[in-house]
């Protein structure tokens, strides 16, 4: 299903796979990411937390590969949100897909994973972080 989303006044096509499914597939600008959403208190137990699809991809999807930019040398946020997590420090021999750390946005934990194999080269955050969209939060080394 073809969604339109603004976040911060940005508009995206979204093609969500399975509203249903978990992790939610969300396809942006061709780049397919991972959403996990968390169960709301207050929502019914039979219901989904979040029944709109508007609200699923509002809420700032997960990348399945993170987005690059110098070469394909650093791992940059793909969206505001705080460092709540890292599981990779300098020096560390990673995989295509490996989770790197995990970045919250509008109370939504978000893998952030490698877009190809290497070694991390630096940590560029640290747990607790504020991070903007497109900030440095790791390189690569060579």
């Amino acid at each position: 299903m073809m969604i339109k989303v603004v976040i911060d006044g940005q508009t995206y096509q979204v093609d969500v796979e399975d509203i249903h499914a978990r992790p939610v597939i969300a396809v942006i600008e061709g780049e397919r990411y991972e959403v996990w959403p968390e169960m709301d208190a207050s929502a019914p137990a039979s219901a989904p937390a979040m029944a709109a699809p508007e609200q699923v991809v509002a809420s700032a999807p997960a990348p399945a590969q993170p987005q690059s930019a110098g070469g394909g040398n650093t791992i940059t946020a793909p969206l505001p949100g705080v460092i709540v997590a890292i599981t990779a420090k300098p020096g560390d021999k990673v995989t295509k897909g490996q989770e790197l750390c995990t970045l919250e946005a509008m109370k939504m934990k978000n893998a952030i994973r490698s877009g190809r194999d290497g070694v991390v080269g630096s940590i560029e955050v640290a747990v607790g972080d504020q991070v903007s969209h497109g900030q440095v939060l790791m390189t690569y080394s060579g």
